[in-house]
């Protein structure tokens, strides 16, 4: 039986964006306009992410900053090709397969004027994704974990369509990259870049790329709410 432990989701990157995620909307700072944000919708499956946002961080200067926390519920995978890549060529037992991705996001905004919608703007910045996909076999004595954790960056618009005093309706669509990956499993890994550690019979980054389903080529829409003081 081979049965991999996936890379914890409280990893260390996670940990101190939750930090600064609590600091950003302990309370407003004199002169800056605070905002936190909770989203649902599609972001390579059904995901939630959580943002904290700071406006008007210079006088008469349309830039801020956001920084988000996002988990994602997706499909890992292939099953037979990941068991193939990384474990053995055994095809007994049903397969059953369960993934998921935490990703972290800072954002600088350059905002524009649009009617109707506050804090509307173009948003760009660094991504940090943990991926973990789940393949077991019933029956067939295989229950492994492939890993992967990698560095992106995301573009896209978002704004804000206020209903009261202090809270509004918060849209996103964005795009996220991630250019380069390493897949984890078991006793093999497989990199973007070309390394292979205790890879088999021969396979190739392009093969455990199309086996597994890690965050590459990332769209999102969500929808949510937005709270101000």
């Amino acid at each position: 039986m081979a049965r991999v432990k996936g890379g914890t989701a409280m990893r260390s990157p996670l940990r101190t964006s939750l930090t600064c995620l609590a600091l950003l909307a302990a309370g407003p700072a004199r002169g800056v306009d605070l905002s936190v944000g909770a989203l649902l919708g599609y972001q390579d499956g059904f995901g939630f992410r959580a943002v904290g946002n700071a406006a008007e961080l210079v006088r008469n200067v349309p830039i801020g900053v956001s920084l988000g926390i996002g988990y994602t519920v997706m499909d890992p995978g292939d099953p037979a090709a990941a068991r193939s890549v990384f474990i053995n060529d055994a095809t007994d037992g049903t397969p059953e397969e369960s993934g998921h991705a935490w990703d972290l996001r800072l954002d600088v905004i350059y905002f524009l004027r649009l009617a109707g919608v506050e804090q509307f703007g173009v948003f760009l910045g660094p991504r940090f994704s943990m991926f973990s996909g789940r393949f077991k076999y019933v029956g067939g004595n295989e229950d492994f974990t492939i890993t992967a954790d990698d560095w992106g960056v995301g573009t896209g618009v978002r704004g804000t369509i206020p209903f009261s005093r202090h809270w509004g309706l918060a849209l996103s669509a964005g795009f996220d990259w991630y250019p380069s990956s390493t897949l984890y499993g078991h006793d093999t890994t497989y990199s973007s870049g070309g390394t292979i550690v205790n890879g088999r019979n021969n396979y190739t980054w392009t093969t455990a790329d199309a086996a597994v389903h890690q965050p590459r080529f990332v769209p999102s829409i969500l929808v949510g709410v937005n709270w101000r003081p």
